[in-house]
């Protein structure tokens, strides 16, 4: 059964922590919110964004890039929100839960990251390499030269294609 990517928890609790952030944001004076606040609500809503675009896109490769970028800016808004515990634009016991939240999500993006490279690794390990049949060939050592190296229906096929 597979998910719509609005059901994936990892994004719920992205979305979550944003929309969070967004509220705080917009209460602040124009100064503050052109400074930190509008740096801090564009990472926060980043990493939602990335793990969206992740889930959208096919190949492994491309799905875990995505989700890199989402820790990415997981980092940075952990890093503006220090910045806002430190200028006091945030009380410290809201910062501790947004980061708290934050560390929740970085496991969770972890774990999906191991999901996607465990399922990579699996596919390909179902995959059936391709090689060509091992054939038989003459040498000197090898003296029976009444051996073909195809079939009389092998010929015939050859010769009608």
């Amino acid at each position: 059964m597979s998910l719509k990517f609005e059901e994936l928890r990892v994004l719920q609790t992205a979305e979550a922590t944003a929309d969070g952030i967004w509220k705080q944001v917009v209460q602040w004076d124009p100064f503050v919110r052109d400074v930190v606040g509008k740096q801090l609500a564009r990472a926060a809503d980043s990493i939602g964004a990335n793990i969206a675009e992740a889930f959208g896109r096919f190949h492994y490769g491309e799905k875990v890039q995505f989700l890199y970028y989402a820790r990415g800016s997981l980092f940075e808004t952990k890093y503006w929100l220090n910045r806002a515990l430190e200028r006091e634009l945030m009380p410290s016991n809201q910062v501790k839960d947004y980061a708290s939240q934050l560390s929740d999500l970085a496991r969770q993006l972890n774990a999906f990251i191991s999901t996607l490279k465990a399922q990579r690794h699996n596919n390909k390990s179902k995959l059936k390499s391709i090689a060509e049949a091992p054939i038989h060939y003459l040498d000197d050592q090898d003296n029976d030269v009444s051996r073909s190296l195809f079939t009389d229906d092998e010929i015939r096929w050859i010769q009608n294609t």
